[in-house]
């Protein structure tokens, strides 16, 4: 994900020191971790099926993310039970850890 300056919810977070908000890291994992699965899992079981977030444990922001960055995530799938899936993630700017968490997801019919 690069993270650029001109980008509105960079600046408008602490106008003057423009920052990557931690809300937006745990969304990049959510988003990655779902298309993880949707990889990973049979095409039929997957399809028109929408992934839901169910919780966000252990979420530690260890340095800001400032913009003009490329944020790099390692995503993993730690488990899954029937719909319900566990992962943990870490979020890294040129090699140097700035986030991880750990979250549950359910996939869930389209309707």
């Amino acid at each position: 994900m690069n993270v650029k300056k001109d980008s509105f919810y960079v600046d408008g977070h602490f106008p003057g020191n423009p920052v990557l908000p931690g809300v937006l890291i745990v969304e990049a994992f959510g988003q990655a971790a779902a298309a993880l699965t949707a990889h990973g899992i049979d095409k039929k079981e997957y399809d028109n099926k929408l992934v839901f977030l169910m919780s966000v444990e252990k979420a530690r922001f260890r340095n800001p993310v400032i913009p003009d960055c490329r944020l790099e995530l390692k995503i993993e799938a730690i488990r899954s039970h029937g719909r319900v899936w566990k992962y943990k993630g870490e979020a890294f700017v040129e090699g140097k850890k700035m986030s991880d968490a750990q979250w549950s997801a359910t996939i869930v019919d389209r309707k």
